[in-house]
């Protein structure tokens, strides 16, 4: 009886191993069946075959050239990027540059001083010395100065892309930050605002030291604003400082037409951008029409958007600067609503 019931079980199992197979084989006959493509493939005039009768490219230009002509030749297929642009139309669209003209250094005089100061060096004998007995030490303020004045703008651009601040602060626009600023909110590095660093509502709390170069009989403009901390609208900002009329690099001695109010990220809503941008003045303006009222502890007269100041004064100002760092909540942000907003603390 347990015999006939096991040569029962295998028949049943050969007989669906025979039926699984065919469907297998059916589906595989069905998929080669395909349908021809609406037009001609990439490369289908290319021959396989003989690959080393085609004709080389022997430049970077000139494949350069090539790459770009098949790049704009209409396709028929579709491609992400029509997906993308069908669904976001502003994708892939050309910014505009408001920032301060860049005159790129020549190619040639990088390298002649980049030659001398090797040649320089190799006949520094205390030099060598403490190269070769691990004594040298690097100094990090003329690297700082050197990455300020060469690479550097274009990775704070980055970063300020990477992070979004281009894009609620200024839509379809942008600048170069050619301009460094250095803010800091203690006497140690542990209070720098670099470019996306974290810091603390308490670490921030009171008024920072700023530096910047400035030419002598310039004046400036410096702003801090925070795109995510709006508590009824996510279209616009909070103002926190605002400083105008700034002589040179004296941020002490302009027109402070919003006093600083630390910032204040409502518990549970995550890291909150601060953005610094510091704009180059044309000439003396009139700015008491942006003044609030001293002090100001009102939310509804801190409400902001840098994209209408910036049109407001766009023949007068230009972006120059930028910095920005993160908060998150901290014990410090209810004292800041309770006792200087005067207001109760959302979420609470």
């Amino acid at each position: 009886m347990a015999l006939r019931s096991v040569c029962a079980v295998a028949l049943r199992a050969g007989t669906d191993v025979g039926v699984n197979n065919v469907r297998t084989f059916a589906t595989t006959a069905l998929l080669c069946r395909r349908t021809p493509p609406l037009g001609p493939m990439p490369n289908e005039e290319l021959d396989v075959e003989k690959l080393e009768s085609l004709e080389k490219y022997r430049s970077y230009n000139r494949y350069l050239k090539q790459a770009e002509e098949a790049k704009n030749k209409p396709a028929w297929w579709k491609t992400y990027r029509s997906y993308v642009e069908k669904a976001d139309p502003e994708h892939g669209a050309e910014r505009v540059d408001i920032g301060l003209p860049y005159c790129r250094p020549q190619r040639i005089n990088e390298v002649r001083q980049r030659r001398q100061v090797i040649k320089e060096n190799k006949k520094n004998v205390e030099l060598e010395r403490a190269t070769r007995l691990r004594t040298f030490k690097i100094p990090l303020d003329k690297v700082q100065e050197t990455w300020e004045k060469s690479s550097g703008p274009f990775h704070i651009m980055k970063l300020a892309d990477h992070y979004g601040v281009f894009r609620d602060l200024f839509p379809m626009a942008y600048f170069l930050p050619q301009v460094s600023l250095h803010i800091s909110y203690s006497q140690d590095s542990s209070g720098q605002v670099y470019y996306g660093n974290r810091l603390t509502p308490t670490e921030a709390a009171s008024v920072p030291q700023i530096r910047f170069d400035a030419e002598e009989g310039s004046l400036w403009t410096l702003l801090l604003t925070s795109p995510d901390e709006h508590l009824q609208d996510n279209e616009a900002e909070y103002i926190h400082w605002l400083v105008g009329n700034i002589p040179g690099g004296a941020v002490h001695a302009g027109e402070e037409l919003c006093h600083y109010l630390p910032p204040f990220p409502a518990r549970g809503t995550g890291f909150h951008r601060y953005v610094y941008v510091l704009f180059k003045q044309e000439r003396h303006i009139n700015l008491q029409e942006d003044a609030r009222p001293s002090p100001c502890h009102s939310l509804v007269d801190r409400t902001f958007k840098t994209l209408d100041f910036y049109r407001k004064h766009q023949d007068n100002i230009t972006p120059a600067g930028l910095a920005f760092f993160q908060c998150q909540w901290d014990e410090s942000v209810t004292n800041t609503f309770h006792n200087t907003l005067n207001m109760r603390e959302p979420g609470v």
